[in-house]
């Protein structure tokens, strides 16, 4: 079976195929600020209770804090949600994106993870099966704490070679460009060298961008990397990670389809408008002049994220025509980089700092683009008028390079000192 097959078969006690409509019970149901008051409304069309309080997760992290009153409006009906049913976690603005809160807290493998916002296929990095759901959809799943769901075909992806110039981002940006965004209902299925031996910050990148591929999910089975991580970051003790890895998923060759990228001689790579898949290596985009870099976002806001941003920006200077904006993911990476001296790097350097949550990527607030303006951005999406004005322009990269960039004031690979 593939990965996919074989959690969903876990799951339901019975071996399912790709292609068979089944009911799932959900481990876990998220929504944020902008989802919420869509899927309470939906809810209290059907039922006036939810299935479990203490396993559905609200986030505000979509405006914050709000800078609209129909902004103001929606997090008062979330908040109304959160009160008339006791919800168990609800994390308010200013702790951070609904996903990172989730990777820091909530999902473990074999997990069935429902969230009102597409970029929750994040957390098939875990060896869960995790994906999106329309308001609608929401509220039935708060009602009943079921759905229904078609197995989906998988993709399976092996990244080879070693290359150390390059990153997760640069990678997740070349398989997008390889696979294109018409995956339609697929699970891209992420293995290889290259992922085995990847920390799973990297991982939830490559997972992350699964839907910009067009597909359903992105997965990767649950390994020592995993556990290690649920240790360290969830203090997991011994006798927990040795149930979890007795019930671990392997992945086993029934695929859709299979494909192979060698990673050894690539370069770092950028998505040009307008989209994540207009993919080419840097060197024939190097020297365009930009306006903005944001570095942030669900894709690549954590702490290794920030650290390899400062590593270019400390004891320099962003540059006079470009405007710097920098989120943490969660309270919890604000936190870790103040400890560790980086948000002093940024703030000398020129940078603004903005409250975790997810900024400008969605053109909202903290970072709006103007007509014609130019931004270098560590966020998954790039489509016209994401960020702002429809006559803007957004190029994706990743914090090594969107750092560099700004401190030279172009596209760069290596910094290039006046």
């Amino acid at each position: 079976m593939s990965l996919v097959e074989g959690v969903l078969s876990k799951k339901l006690g019975q071996k399912v195929e790709a292609g068979d409509t089944v009911e799932v019970k959900v481990d876990l149901a998220m929504t944020h600020d902008g989802s919420t008051p869509l899927a309470y409304k939906a809810l209290r069309e059907m039922a006036d209770s939810v299935w479990d309080r203490e396993k559905i997760v609200v986030v505000f992290d979509h405006n914050v804090p709000p800078n609209t009153v129909k902004a103001a409006n929606m997090q008062k009906m979330a908040l109304e949600f959160v009160k008339r049913y006791n919800i168990k976690y609800f994390h308010r603005g200013g702790e951070g994106i609904c996903h990172q809160i989730l990777i820091e807290n909530y999902v473990l493998p074999n997990m069935f993870v429902a969230g009102g916002d597409s970029h929750t296929c994040t957390h098939g990095a875990f060896g869960a099966f995790a994906t999106g759901f329309g308001a609608t959809d929401m509220g039935y799943i708060y009602a009943t704490g079921e759905t229904w769901i078609k197995v989906p075909k998988t993709i399976r992806v092996n990244i080879v070679g070693k290359n150390n110039r390059v990153s997760a981002k640069d990678i997740a940006l070349k398989v997008c460009k390889e696979l294109g965004t018409r995956n339609i209902y697929k699970a891209i299925e992420f293995g290889g060298n290259v992922v085995k031996d990847m920390d799973m910050d990297g991982r939830f990148v490559l997972c992350n961008m699964a839907i910009e591929m067009g597909a359903k999910t992105g997965i990767i089975e649950a390994d020592e990397k995993t556990f290690e991580f649920l240790k360290k970051e969830r203090k997991m003790n011994e006798e927990e990670i040795n149930k979890l890895k007795r019930e671990v998923v392997k992945s086993d060759n029934n695929y859709d389809k299979e494909i192979e990228i060698d990673i050894t001689d690539m370069e770092e790579q950028i998505a040009l408008p307008h989209s994540p898949a207009n993919v080419k290596p840097i060197s024939e985009v190097e020297g365009l002049e930009i306006d903005q870099v944001f570095i942030g976002s669900c894709t690549n806001g954590r702490l290794s994220d920030l650290k390899e941003a400062a590593k270019y920006l400390k004891g320099r200077k962003v540059h006079k025509d470009v405007k710097l904006i920098i989120i943490p993911a969660s309270k919890k990476v604000f936190i870790d980089a103040l400890r560790e001296g980086l948000i002093e790097i940024f703030v000398k350097a020129g940078a603004m700092i903005c409250c975790p949550g997810c900024g400008p990527c969605l053109g909202a607030h903290q970072g709006v683009l103007g007509d014609g303006e130019v931004c270098l951005s560590t966020s998954n999406r790039n489509f016209k008028g994401r960020m702002g004005s429809d006559k803007s322009y957004i190029y994706l990269c990743s914090p090594k390079v969107a750092a560099i960039s700004a401190i030279n004031g172009y596209i760069s690979s290596d910094i290039h000192e006046s």
